[in-house]
């Protein structure tokens, strides 16, 4: 008995050569995990313990705040890969090639802007100023460090520096990254196509329907 020959999977020429970098804010996701239990714990005992309208006024909060403390502190994250960026924002998630981003510029915020002119913020990338700070810190003393001597006179030599690049703050690093992919990539041909924008509806609607029960349930009162 003979069997077909199987012949190879044929290359999908979408596939990325490369998995995404992925890039999260820390400190947004701890504070969302904080907040979602804050709310759990006095939700739910305000549904077991509450009487009258309480229950049913616990619920529709946390119909509405849950969503929205997920999609400002959990949800936001940027996803670049050698063909484009994805941007997952609160509220929206966007689609840049890498062909259609004109700049990546970095002030009070971090900001992704098309050839068009539109400017689209990175939540998951939030400017800390404090970390620039730190990192200003760290490069004054690296520079204002004395070569040394020992006790004796004698010339003590400091260790390498591992790196020669000054220190930088994490949002700058993840920004640099992002320039890179951009200016490799800007003219590749698997990098182009228009820009796309879709709205996350996923965590609009109960979060509208959480506001609406919310107010029936107090106009009602």
């Amino acid at each position: 008995m003979t069997t077909p020959d199987r012949q190879p999977p044929t290359p999908d020429p979408s596939a990325s050569e490369f998995q995404d970098r992925v890039h999260r804010s820390s400190g947004g996701i701890a504070a969302g995990v904080l907040l979602l239990a804050i709310i759990l714990w006095l939700g739910i005992d305000a549904v077991v313990k509450g009487h009258g309208h309480t229950p049913w006024l616990a619920l529709a909060a946390m119909l509405l705040l849950i969503p929205l403390v997920i999609a400002f502190t959990m949800r936001p994250a940027v996803f670049a890969n050698d063909e484009r960026l994805r941007i997952r924002n609160p509220f929206r998630v966007i689609v840049l090639p890498w062909g259609t981003v004109a700049a990546l510029r970095s002030g009070y915020s971090n900001e992704a802007i098309t050839n068009a002119g539109t400017k689209y913020q990175l939540w998951a990338v939030p400017v800390s100023l404090r970390g620039r700070k730190r990192a200003a810190r760290q490069q004054s003393r690296a520079t204002a460090r004395p070569g040394g001597r020992g006790r004796l006179g004698s010339f003590s030599p400091q260790p390498p520096a591992a790196s020669s690049e000054p220190p930088r703050a994490v949002h700058d690093k993840v920004m640099d990254d992002l320039r890179e992919l951009a200016e490799t990539h800007l003219n590749s041909e698997r990098a182009q196509g228009e820009p796309t924008v879709r709205w996350a509806y996923e965590v609009i609607g109960p979060a509208v329907a959480g506001a609406v029960l919310l107010g029936i349930l107090l106009a009602v009162g």
